[in-house]
C-alpha cells in the first residue's frame, strides 16, 4: 500500500513537471519576406526555402533561452518585389511581433522596409539587397550578409577594363534601387578606368521587349553591355541581342542576373556564353559549408536552388546565435549582440562592421559554360 502511494506521488510529480516543461516552451517567430509571386518568384521561393531549412535545423537543437525551451516558427510574407508591398509586409511582421526578420530580397523593397523595422525595433538581416544606401541611415536594426554594389559594380568594371581590355560599353538599368545602384557604380568605375560609355538606356523590371533599346545601342558599336537589373529581363535581353547579331558583345551584370535560371530564361541563346556576372560572396564550392548544405537543400527542395538560399539560412542562424548569447529572445535585448557576431556560417565566417555591413565580404565573378554557372575565381 505504501509502495503504491509512493508510486502515485512520483507519477503526480512527473506529471506536474511535464506540464511545467510543456508550458515553458516559448514560440519564437522569425519573419521572412521575399517575392514568392511574380516574375522573381524563383528567387523568393529559394530564399524562403533557406529560411525554412534554418528553422527546421534550429528546432532539432532543443535550445533553452532565458530558462525556457524555444520552438522557432517561420512567418513568411510575399512582397512581389514591390516597394509598397514590402513596407506593408514589414508592418505585418511588426504587428505579428516577430523576433527578427531574414529579408528582403530586393534593394527597392529592403530600403523602405528598413525604416519600418527600425521604428518597431526588430532586427532584419538581408541576404541579398546590395544597394549601399541601405546602411546609410545608420539604423541599429539593419544588417547585410554579402558584399554591396560598390564591390560588385567595381569588380566587374575592373574585369572589363583590365582582363578583357574592353573600350566601349553601353549601360542599361531597370530604374529600381538595385539596378540603378549597381549600374551607377559600374559606370563610374569603368569611366575612371578609361572605358568609354557609349550609350545609356533605361527599362523597367516588368519589361520583356528590348528591341528598340538594343537597336539604339547596336548603332553605337559597343564591345560590352552592362545591365543593372534581374534575370527575368536579362534572359530575354540575351535572346534579342542574338537576334540582332550582337553575338560578339560581352554582357555584364550584378548578382541579380547571376542565377541558374538565367540559362533557361535566355532559352539557349548563344549570347549566354558572353555573360560575366558578379555574386557578393564566395562561390558555393568555396563557402565553408557550401557543398554539404547544398546536398541537404537539394534533398529537401529539388531543382529550386538559385543563389541566395545559403545567405538566408545564415541570416536566421545569426539571429538565433545572438539570442543565445544574450540569453533572451527580446529584440531590445538581443539586437545589440548581432554586432558582436563571430559565427562560422555556411557562407563565410560572419562578423559585422559597426554600420551593419559584413566584414571582409568575398566577391565571385561567374561565367556560363554549357548552360551552367562556372566561377572564374
Amino acid at each position: 500500500m505504501q509502495m503504491n502511494l509512493k508510486l502515485t506521488v512520483v507519477a503526480a510529480i512527473a506529471a506536474v513537471a511535464g506540464m511545467a516543461s510543456a508550458q515553458d516552451v516559448q514560440v519564437v517567430k522569425i519573419g521572412h519576406v521575399g517575392p514568392v509571386s511574380g516574375a522573381q518568384a524563383h528567387y523568393g521561393k529559394d530564399n524562403e526555402n533557406g529560411a525554412r531549412m534554418a528553422v527546421d535545423d534550429l528546432n532539432t537543437q532543443n535550445l533553452v533561452i532565458g530558462g525556457k525551451r524555444v520552438r522557432f516558427e517561420l512567418v513568411a510574407e510575399d512582397d512581389a518585389a514591390d516597394p509598397k508591398q514590402g513596407t506593408a509586409a514589414a508592418q505585418k511582421l511588426c504587428d505579428a511581433k516577430v523576433a527578427g526578420v531574414a529579408g528582403h530580397l530586393n534593394s527597392g523593397t529592403t530600403i523602405p522596409a528598413a525604416k519600418v523595422y527600425n521604428d518597431c525595433g526588430i532586427p532584419h538581416i538581408t541576404p541579398s539587397a546590395t544597394n549601399p544606401n541601405l546602411t546609410k541611415p545608420g539604423y541599429k536594426t539593419t544588417f547585410r550578409l554579402l558584399a554591396n554594389d560598390n564591390a560588385l559594380g567595381a569588380g566587374l568594371a575592373f574585369y572589363a577594363a583590365d582582363t578583357l581590355k574592353l573600350k566601349r560599353i553601353a549601360i542599361i538599368d531597370d530604374r529600381t534601387a538595385y539596378g540603378q545602384g549597381v549600374a551607377e557604380v559600374f559606370k563610374k568605375t569603368a569611366a575612371a578606368k578609361g572605358i568609354q560609355i557609349v550609350d545609356e538606356q533605361f527599362t523597367t523590371d516588368k519589361a520583356t521587349d528590348f528591341m528598340s533599346i538594343l537597336t539604339a545601342i547596336k548603332s553605337k558599336n559597343p564591345d560590352g553591355v552592362f545591365y543593372g537589373g534581374m534575370d527575368p529581363q536579362a534572359g530575354p535581353m540575351l535572346r534579342q541581342m542574338e537576334q540582332l547579331g550582337m553575338s560578339n558583345v560581352k554582357f555584364f551584370g550584378g548578382d541579380g542576373i547571376c542565377t541558374a535560371e538565367l540559362a533557361k530564361l535566355s532559352a539557349g541563346a548563344k549570347t549566354l556564353t558572353n555573360v560575366v556576372c558578379a555574386e557578393g560572396g564566395a562561390s558555393l564550392e568555396k563557402m565553408p559549408g557550401g557543398k554539404a548544405w547544398r546536398t541537404r537543400y537539394d534533398a529537401k527542395y529539388p531543382n529550386q536552388f538559385q543563389i541566395y538560399g545559403p545567405y538566408v539560412y545564415d541570416a536566421v542562424m545569426v539571429l538565433a546565435d545572438a539570442m543565445k548569447r544574450a540569453n533572451s529572445v527580446d529584440p531590445k535585448v538581443y539586437t545589440p549582440k548581432i554586432l558582436e557576431t563571430n559565427l562560422k556560417g555556411v557562407t563565410t565566417q560572419i562578423q559585422f562592421e559597426p554600420n551593419g555591413e559584413l566584414k571582409n565580404p568575398a566577391m565571385t565573378l561567374v561565367v556560363y559554360k554549357d548552360g551552367k554557372k562556372s566561377p572564374l575565381n
